[in-house]
């Protein structure tokens, strides 16, 4: 009988106000949503657990935190010893996409994995059922938006599109950093999900 190993990783799921921070948690901890989720205060937690083989079990500390903690003093204490992130922002709007970048610079700038490498780091756009997606059709990226993030995906909590399939790349990284194997996190080379036909045209984000 071989041994048994269990993972423990805590996971920072953090982004603007109102892009689906809360909704994600609890899509992925207990299959739910509820559209009328109140506003995050400070930091809420939820416990996943994955069986990721015959001999390996995942568990995930998924920390929800609130959008308006953004460059306080207490993001640091939020960022300690976290393993991984996922910066979340609305496709609807523009702003929640700037400040994605902005998250990332803070998140960098205060936790680092213990060899001083960047956290494998998640980019979602997140409310892809939602159409047209105004600000997309209107402004073009220039530079692809995971640029400086482990991968980019297109989801949408509310229909349960690419939740699984996007935090099991995020597994992936986490255990490739701890297995030694694969690329380093935070190498900048980007794994990109796609949802077929989600996509409307002049989507030039992911």
């Amino acid at each position: 009988m071989g041994h048994h190993h269990d993972h423990m990783f805590k996971v920072l799921i953090v982004g603007d106000a109102t892009v689906g921070k809360t909704s994600l948690v609890q899509r992925y901890a207990n299959d739910s949503f509820n559209k009328h989720y109140k506003s995050t205060v400070g930091v809420d937690f939820a416990l996943k657990v994955v069986q990721w083989s015959e001999s390996e079990t995942v568990r995930l500390q998924l920390w929800d935190i609130a959008g308006q903690e953004r460059f306080t003093s207490m993001t640091r204490l939020y960022y300690r010893e976290a393993s991984a992130c996922v910066i979340m922002f609305d496709v609807t709007n523009f702003n929640t996409f700037s400040n994605s970048q902005k998250w990332k610079l803070d998140l960098d700038s205060k936790l680092t994995l213990p060899d001083g490498s960047l956290v494998p780091c998640l980019l979602l756009a997140n409310k892809c059922d939602l159409s047209p997606w105004a600000w997309l059709l209107h402004h073009p990226m220039r530079i692809p938006c995971w640029i400086g993030f482990s991968s980019c995906s297109e989801t949408s909590v509310k229909e349960n599109k690419n939740i699984n399939e996007s935090m099991r790349v995020l597994i992936e990284k986490m255990m490739s950093s701890f297995t030694g194997d694969g690329d380093l996190p935070g190498s900048g080379r980007g794994d990109y999900i796609n949802i077929k036909d989600a996509s409307p045209p002049g989507w030039g984000c992911c």
